[in-house]
C-alpha cells in the first residue's frame, strides 16, 4: 500500500537521528534469515541460499538509502549513543547532518544506515557517506537580490511493504560520474643567490 504524506513546512525542532539496521542471521541448520528494523518491510523466508540473502540485504539497505531524505534538524545518532561507534576517537558533534552506511565487508552480516553529524561520520569504522542534508537557504544576499528558488527534487519511490528488491533507476537517468579532486598549485618561491633573511 503506497504511503501518502501531506506537504508541510519543514520543522526546525531537533529530532532524533534515524537509524535502520538490516541483519543477516545464520542458524544451526545452515539456513539464514534477513531482518530489518523497519516493521513494515517484509523479508524473504528463511533459506539455505545465504549468498542470495546477503545480496538481498545489501539491496534492501541501498533501497532505504535512496528513499531517505536526510533531516537537516536531526541530532547525531552516533552522539546519542555517546559515540560508541568510535570510542577511541572522541569528538564534539558538529556540522551538518549526513546519512552514512556502516558495513564491514569482511563480516558481511549487518548493514546500518544512520543520520550522524559531519564530525562523527569520518570516524565511524567501515562507514561511507551516502547523502548530506540540504543546507538551509540564506534569507537574503548582500547584493539585495532574493536567493534563487530551490529546484524541486524528483519524486522518489517508496519501499513497499512487500519489498523484494530495490526499484531500479530509470534507464534514461544519467549515470553519476565520480567527482575528481581539484588540484591546487602553490607558486614556489625561490630565494635568489645572496638573499638572506
Amino acid at each position: 500500500m503506497p504511503v501518502t504524506t501531506a506537504a508541510s513546512e519543514p520543522s526546525t525542532e531537533p529530532v532524533p537521528g534515524r537509524v535502520w539496521t538490516i541483519r543477516l542471521t545464520g542458524h544451526a541448520d545452515r539456513t539464514a534469515t534477513v531482518t530489518c528494523t523497519t516493521a513494515a518491510c517484509r523479508m524473504p523466508p528463511r533459506s539455505k541460499d545465504v549468498a542470495g540473502l546477503r545480496a538481498f540485504a545489501a539491496q534492501h539497505a541501498a533501497a532505504h538509502a535512496r528513499v531517505a531524505t536526510v533531516h537537516t534538524n536531526a541530532w547525531c545518532h552516533c552522539g546519542s549513543t555517546q559515540c560508541a561507534a568510535h570510542p577511541d576517537r572522541p569528538v564534539h558533534c558538529a556540522g551538518g547532518v549526513a546519512l552514512v552506511l556502516q558495513h564491514d565487508p569482511i563480516v558481511g552480516r549487518v548493514w546500518t544506515l544512520e543520520e550522524v553529524c559531519e564530525a562523527c561520520a569520518p570516524l565511524i569504522p567501515n562507514a561511507r557517506v551516502l547523502a548530506r542534508a540540504a543546507r538551509p537557504a540564506r534569507a537574503g544576499r548582500r547584493d539585495g537580490q532574493a536567493p534563487p528558488a530551490p529546484v524541486p527534487m524528483p519524486a522518489r519511490p517508496g519501499i513497499p511493504g512487500g519489498f523484494s528488491s530495490p526499484a531500479a533507476q530509470p534507464a534514461d537517468s544519467p549515470a553519476r560520474q565520480p567527482r575528481r579532486p581539484r588540484r591546487t598549485s602553490r607558486p614556489t618561491q625561490r630565494r635568489g643567490q645572496g638573499q638572506g633573511r
